[in-house]
């Protein structure tokens, strides 16, 4: 896919999972759209992966350590076929596969998580037995920055440089905002970039939700041979949808029937505006 048309399946993407957390009145929705653009790029564009053969030895690897978001990943996983799209619908009900966090009984899931500081850790491993086993696969680890009040980060985050994984990406999802607020009243980060910086990753700032600049910083990777990367990736909480950006209340806000049909119909005139700009350039 080019930019245009990944910009235009993000968009796609959040209707979706809007509809999904709508239907099921359960989800982490603020999240999940911040994190959109992220998860596009890779499984769009980025990753080696076979929705065929989900356990193929080269793919790579994605690890949601921010588990709680996975509403878009759900849809993303559906969508390029892992699993048939009309199990969307079962999200969060009794006996459903698609649960609230990820779930390894899915293809296309690596492993569970949802416990916040663990997928580093676990991503860490998976990058050092690729190393140690000749493959050439990457694993890609997206963590919340609420997240990183979790001392098990730091720990993955010394183990990354002194095995030299160049084949690992760290992702934050640098929204800014967490459950109860801010992060920086909860538990101040910054300087945020410095510190992994000082801990040897290679640090990487971009806008988070601009689509060519995710394309450009995961398509370099790895960008400093013996180094792991890591993408601050600046985005904003309910992207996409005007009354719900930066406002702590979605982290879980489920839409009602009227949120629904205001946020679809903002979402609509997105793709919209993004065919106009489709055939201009045309």
């Amino acid at each position: 896919m080019n930019h245009h048309e990944l910009r235009t399946k993000a968009i796609q993407i959040r209707m979706d999972l809007l509809k999904m957390i709508h239907g099921a009145n359960t989800g982490h929705t603020g999240g999940s759209l911040s994190n959109t653009d992220i998860i596009t790029a890779l499984y769009y564009k980025i990753m080696n992966i076979d929705p065929k053969n989900p356990k193929w030895e080269e793919r790579d690897r994605f690890i949601a350590s921010k588990g709680h978001s996975v509403e878009s990943l759900w849809c993303i996983l559906a969508d390029k076929g892992f699993f048939p799209k009309e199990e969307l619908a079962t999200f969060s009900q009794f006996g459903t596969r698609l649960i609230g966090h990820p779930n390894n009984k899915v293809p296309g899931i690596e492993m569970n998580t949802g416990a916040l500081g663990h997928g580093l850790a676990i991503s860490v491993g998976m990058a050092l037995a690729a190393k140690r086993d000749g493959k050439s696969y990457r694993v890609f680890c997206l963590m919340g920055d609420g997240e990183q009040a979790e001392g098990s980060v730091w720990e993955a985050a010394m183990a990354g440089p002194h095995y030299k994984l160049d084949n690992l990406v760290g992702i934050i999802d640098r929204n800014r905002l967490q459950i109860s607020g801010s992060t920086e009243e909860v538990m101040g980060l910054e300087p945020l970039e410095e510190k992994w910086a000082a801990f040897g990753w290679n640090v990487i700032s971009i806008d988070g939700n601009d689509m060519e600049a995710l394309v450009e910083a995961f398509g370099s990777v790895p960008t400093v041979p013996g180094k792991p990367t890591l993408i601050m990736a600046n985005t904003v909480k309910g992207k996409g949808i005007s009354f719900a950006e930066n406002k702590p209340a979605w982290h879980h806000h489920v839409p009602n029937d009227a949120e629904l049909e205001q946020a679809l119909a903002e979402l609509s005139a997105s793709l919209e505006q993004l065919k106009l700009e489709g055939q201009v350039r045309g």
